[in-house]
């Protein structure tokens, strides 16, 4: 623990939600899919959860994220 916290700088359970929201935010920024279907595919118990922890570290939710940052073309 000490050692990861020392290369990391966070803890274990903090890297994984970190990394969750990161692959939550390509999803959002790349596809189309549903809510329901990217808390899921980012290891969320649920959508609910997702979005919570999402506006928690980004200060927006994950609906307003897409709609500013969605790529298309």
């Amino acid at each position: 623990m000490r050692n990861f916290k020392m290369v990391t700088g966070t803890t274990p359970a903090q890297w994984i939600l970190r990394q969750r929201l990161d692959r939550a935010r390509v999803l959002l920024e790349t596809t189309d899919v549903g809510m329901d279907s990217i808390a899921e595919r980012c290891g969320f118990g649920s959508s609910v959860t997702m979005r919570q922890n999402f506006a928690a570290t980004f200060a927006t939710s994950p609906t307003s994220y897409r709609r500013q940052f969605r790529v298309t073309g």
